[in-house]
């Protein structure tokens, strides 16, 4: 028995919780990385008892103190959709785009849980291009990260690992909350069979990492512009509104300010692109 298996089973233990019976558990908390948040791996091993139930799942998640996300994950892994918590739709939220009317001379932008911008501020726009023009598949960001080249050419290339990471764990927690017959489910294996490195993050269920709250954004006309990212999540965690500023009186600002003049012309902009 790994030191791993031990442990959760003396934490499970200390809950009151049997994990012998037809299922064992195994969190592997891989630590902080480059991408500001920690990773955890999870192996569900059954043994020869029926498949575990849902309300055997529920109690494993509370006893041993899971997130809603490692939660979620956990009753995917053992056979089951994760409960449902709300639907989602592309509606802003009204308070959101209250917030997003006030924002004009600042970069920020409303994306779904599965990555579609639905509306960006002018700035936004100057900054990151047109994220609303995409049809089908590539509405998502998530989708174009790895489908698509020139959407790598807004980041710092020593940034692209991390956003690849991030990328694969967020749509992983969306696929488990919403279920298998769900968009998110359907981009996971859509971007499975199109893009190895995707089948390769995937296959690791890393779940519950996220950024940190600056990012290196790569502007063909003022250079690399480092930033800092805000988020504020809309209640049913559908929607998230994205806020990007710099430190006043710093080179960054400046561009900032460059780029409210320049507008959304931007060099070297990439076609629309389209899938099914």
């Amino acid at each position: 028995m790994t030191s791993a298996s031990s442990a959760m089973r003396s934490r499970a233990r200390a809950a009151g919780i049997s994990l012998d019976c037809h299922l064992v558990v195994r969190v592997l908390v891989l630590g902080r990385r480059g991408a500001g948040g920690v990773g955890s791996r999870f192996a569900v091993e059954r043994g020869r008892g029926p498949q575990p139930s849902g309300q055997m799942i529920t109690a494993i998640a509370r006893g041993l103190r899971l997130t809603l996300d490692e939660r979620d994950h956990l009753f995917v892994l053992a056979g089951h959709n994760a409960p449902a918590r709300t639907t989602r739709d592309d509606h802003v939220n009204a308070g959101m785009m209250r917030i997003l009317d006030r924002l004009e001379d600042t970069p920020a932008q409303v994306v779904t849980a599965t990555g579609e911008t639905i509306v960006q501020t002018p700035l936004a726009v100057a900054l990151l291009g047109d994220q609303t023009r995409f049809t089908g598949l590539a509405r998502s960001i998530i989708y174009r990260w790895f489908t698509d080249p020139n959407e790598r050419t807004n980041y710092v290339s020593e940034d692209h690992p991390t956003h690849s990471r991030v990328y694969v764990a967020q749509l992983r927690t969306v696929a488990s909350r919403e279920g298998r017959g769900s968009h998110a489910a359907a981009l996971a294996d859509r971007l499975c069979a199109e893009s190895s490195e995707f089948a390769q993050l995937w296959a690791q269920h890393e779940v519950g990492i996220s950024y940190t709250n600056r990012k290196r954004i790569l502007h063909p006309q003022v250079g690399m512009i480092s930033l800092h990212c805000q988020t504020l999540v809309d209640p049913n965690q559908a929607q998230s509104l994205l806020v990007f500023t710099a430190i006043p009186g710093t080179e960054d600002h400046d561009k900032l300010r460059l780029l409210s003049v320049i507008g959304s012309q931007r060099l070297g902009a990439s076609t629309p692109a389209a899938s099914d």
